[in-house]
């Protein structure tokens, strides 16, 4: 199985407001990532919240996912990543779409492609690229997960994927909303 891991426990300092309830074509941010994983069959998703956990979860219909409150969330993401992964943990799970709330224009059918890729190949991690850019989500492989769990909350994920790059697979999708990553207000308007 693969699961689905939202990360949206931060501040949105720069933004202002919670980005988890910016809206998207009529839809929170938090809304659009679920329904896509959805739509991929994605059946297992987990959400970690942080900053104004409670709000976001009146304001958002969350039925079916499991959310996460991560305490330590002012530690960073890091801190999160580990809270979802402790969250998830079953012998069934293979790897994690891991999705942050900042980028919304994510189609189901990239997630699908995703998941597909990780199937076929058995790779530790594989990040879609779009024109040749890295972007978002990225499917990590339960092989990576202790290593995940290691870092100190100074330490990125990128980290641990860079180490096993070699063994990366790079999927190059037709979706530019990998790249579009929503950070502050500017980005936002300039959404479509």
């Amino acid at each position: 199985m693969v699961a689905g891991l939202i990360l949206a426990a931060g501040e949105s300092s720069r933004m202002g407001r919670d980005k988890a309830l910016l809206t998207y074509r009529g839809r929170t941010f938090l809304e659009t990532i679920i329904g896509s994983l959805r739509e991929a069959s994605v059946e297992r998703i987990a959400l970690v919240l942080g900053h104004h956990a409670e709000e976001i979860q009146r304001a958002v219909q969350l039925r079916g996912v499991e959310v996460v409150v991560n305490a330590a969330y002012r530690l960073g993401q890091t801190s999160s990543l580990q809270a979802g992964l402790r969250a998830l943990e079953a012998p069934e799970l293979e790897a994690v779409v891991l999705c942050l709330v900042d980028h919304p224009a994510v189609s189901a059918a990239t997630v699908r492609q995703l998941i597909d890729s990780f199937r076929t190949s058995s790779s530790p991690v594989v990040i879609p690229t779009h024109q040749g850019q890295h972007g978002h989500p990225v499917v990590i492989s339960r092989a990576l997960f202790a290593e995940l769990l290691s870092l100190g909350t100074d330490e990125g994920a990128d980290a641990v994927i860079r180490k096993h790059r070699a063994a990366t697979q790079f999927v190059d999708v037709g979706d530019p909303g990998i790249l579009l990553d929503v950070d502050d207000l500017e980005t936002f308007q300039r959404l479509g």
